[in-house]
């Protein structure tokens, strides 16, 4: 169904200690549509019933929505994911089993979260290190409510917390995890800038051929001296085949024979295969 997630902001309702506890101002009375819900087989009918109670309930799904904001993504949103949620919640309740406030506000809360852990994170991030990011978050707002209050350290962090500094460090840095950097984005604003991708190793082909060269350096000296020198000629000397043939007084077809001979039973004693003469 299309959700229209253009109502108003509701005023957030009275938390002082001395404010007794009632219902939230966007909590409306709709037992008796639930009720009627319940009664109704599908169709229309129920389709109805079901898009009242979503547009009853929607301003109380803003207002949790509205929990999240400041977190890396729009508030329309979130108001659009909260709104998903409390769809969930309209299908799911049970009349029998309590208020519907009780049942929707974990759901649709719990619909936020699972958006932010599973489309906002770049990476995997374990839920841990989650949990350190809010805390830290929640920290920091706490400590700097006072106008002009410096940034916190992190061992204010800690002491406020209970957290370690460790803890602290790694929450921190979670707080500017969502996104990734591109490889390509310049990390200086100099006119000899560079990218994150220049700092990053490349693979080194030269351990590669250090590897092969230790690999074949045993079936090398097991080969009669006149096949290495003619390996040697070709391959490190780059001779060709007419050049050496004519140096050995062979003929090149020869050369040729003797160099696929070689080659092949090297090849064989540095894979551990039986050779044949």
């Amino acid at each position: 169904m299309l959700i229209d997630t253009s109502t108003s902001r509701p005023s957030l309702p009275d938390t002082s200690a001395a404010a007794p506890r009632r219902r939230h101002d966007d909590a409306p009375d709709t037992a008796a549509l639930f009720a009627r819900l319940a009664a109704l087989e599908d169709g229309p009918e129920r389709d109805a019933v079901r898009d009242e109670l979503v547009t009853a309930w929607l301003p109380m799904a803003h207002r949790i929505a509205g929990r999240f904001r400041e977190r890396g993504e729009s508030l329309e949103d979130l108001r659009q994911v909260a709104a998903l949620g409390l769809v969930k919640a309209v299908d799911r309740f049970d009349p029998e089993r309590g208020a519907f406030e009780s049942y929707a506000v974990p759901t649709i809360t719990g619909e936020v979260k699972r958006h932010f852990r599973d489309r906002m994170w770049a990476l995997r991030v374990p839920r841990r290190v989650q949990e350190l990011r809010n805390k830290v978050r929640v920290a920091r707002r706490e400590l700097t409510q006072t106008p002009g209050t410096p940034e916190p350290t992190p061992a204010d962090l800690a002491a406020h917390t209970g957290l370690t500094e460790d803890e602290v460090t790694a929450g921190l840095e979670a707080l500017e995890s969502y996104s990734a950097l591109s490889l390509d984005a310049e990390l200086s604003s100099g006119d000899d800038g560079y990218s994150l991708a220049d700092t990053l190793g490349g693979s080194d082909s030269s351990y590669d051929v250090v590897v092969d060269r230790e690999s074949v350096k045993a079936g090398l000296s097991r080969l009669p001296e006149r096949e290495r020198a003619i390996l040697y000629m070709r391959f490190f000397e780059d001779m060709t085949q007419s050049r050496i043939a004519d140096q050995l007084g062979i003929s090149q077809m020869h050369v040729s024979r003797l160099i696929s001979r070689s080659c092949a039973r090297v090849r064989a004693e540095a894979l551990g295969e039986r050779v044949s003469l």
